[in-house]
């Protein structure tokens, strides 16, 4: 949400530019779709997109990520951040624990001492983390021979069990396994460092239009664009009230909205891209402030408290990176997770 926005030097439209600049977004808004057309989609992932997985972690997701064909790093850190949200001290209802949410008696059987310090310690995201890779490649070594994707094999078997997985020869037709299997797979794309250009959004345009409508608009601390409110809103309001528009519900605050999609590239960005600042470059739950990408190095943005919802230049030394939202990302993303 962001007041330490407010700290950084902007250029701003002014004046008659306003005017000037809603004629240059209504052209790229236009121009959103036939820029696309000439790119291709990533071909797969090759490693962890920058800042997705906290600093702290990123060794051993890196590291345990690659104990097995069925699984990667941005895989393993999907889980992750599903299960916990890097949380090492979260625990739920059912008694699950830890950054991988073991419940004791997985944790009996399958729990390692990744960090060989003489224990197993569940708290220990150095003995979690890789045991939770080591569960995945066990589970994925019982539907080894089951045909279809060896990986959504893995999920499968993980949440209905491998019985099912194998009695069914694939993932079984239950709507919550086929539900997490989604959700697994479109976080895997979030967090994955992509290869070529990432294919470009189809709901861009409609999140623009909304969000141009909003400018001059006084910023509001924790502001929804309610009546009662005033109609004002803070910068990840803002996004997640335009996105909304073309029926993708975002996280309400902006670290949780760069999990929504893949990770263009500075020079791949499109219109309609999030755009992130960070207090810490390599972690993206250190990230304060959000706005919408409009071309030209330029952003929609709501900066801070005394100013209005303007453009801006993203070009600062906080940009962190950006998000090109997708209707399954974020819908993948976790809306409420143990211990937070």
């Amino acid at each position: 949400m962001g007041d330490g926005w407010g700290v950084r030097k902007y250029w701003v439209f002014v004046g008659g530019g306003i005017g000037l600049g809603l004629c240059f977004i209504a052209l790229l808004v236009v121009g959103t779709y036939s820029a696309a057309a000439g790119i291709s989609g990533a071909s797969g992932a090759v490693g962890l997109a920058k800042g997705a997985v906290p600093a702290r972690y990123q060794p051993l997701v890196e590291r345990w990520g690659n104990l097995c064909p069925a699984i990667n790093p941005a895989l393993l850190a999907a889980q992750l951040y599903q299960e916990s949200g890097w949380n090492p001290r979260a625990q739920s209802p059912a008694a699950a624990q830890g950054i991988a949410q073991f419940i004791p008696g997985t944790w009996a059987t399958h729990g390692i001492d990744g960090d060989k310090d003489g224990d197993r310690d569940v708290w220990d995201p150095a003995d979690a983390i890789p045991s939770a890779a080591s569960y995945d490649c066990e589970i994925a070594g019982y539907v080894k021979k089951v045909p279809g994707d060896p990986t959504d094999n893995m999920l499968a078997a993980y949440n209905a069990g491998a019985y099912r997985v194998i009695q069914s020869g694939g993932v079984p037709a239950i709507s919550e396994t086929q539900n997490y299997v989604k959700i697994i797979r479109s976080l895997e794309k979030s967090f994955a460092r992509p290869v070529g250009r990432v294919q470009p959004s189809q709901q861009a345009a409609g999140a623009i239009y909304f969000a141009q409508k909003k400018l001059g608009t006084p910023y509001l601390w924790g502001g929804n664009g309610t009546a009662e409110q005033g109609g004002r809103f803070d910068c990840s309001g803002l996004t997640q009230a335009a996105y909304r528009t073309v029926d993708i519900e975002l996280p309400r605050v902006a670290n949780d909205q760069y999990n929504a999609g893949p990770h263009p590239s500075r020079d791949e960005l499109l219109p309609g891209d999030l755009v992130f600042f960070s207090d810490d470059l390599n972690n993206s739950r250190a990230i304060h402030h959000v706005g919408l990408y409009v071309g030209g190095g330029y952003m929609i943005n709501a900066p801070y408290t005394g100013a209005v919802i303007r453009f801006d230049k993203i070009d600062t030394p906080d940009y962190f990176g950006a998000t090109r939202v997708t209707k399954d990302g974020a819908a993948a993303l976790p809306t409420a997770l143990p211990g937070n």
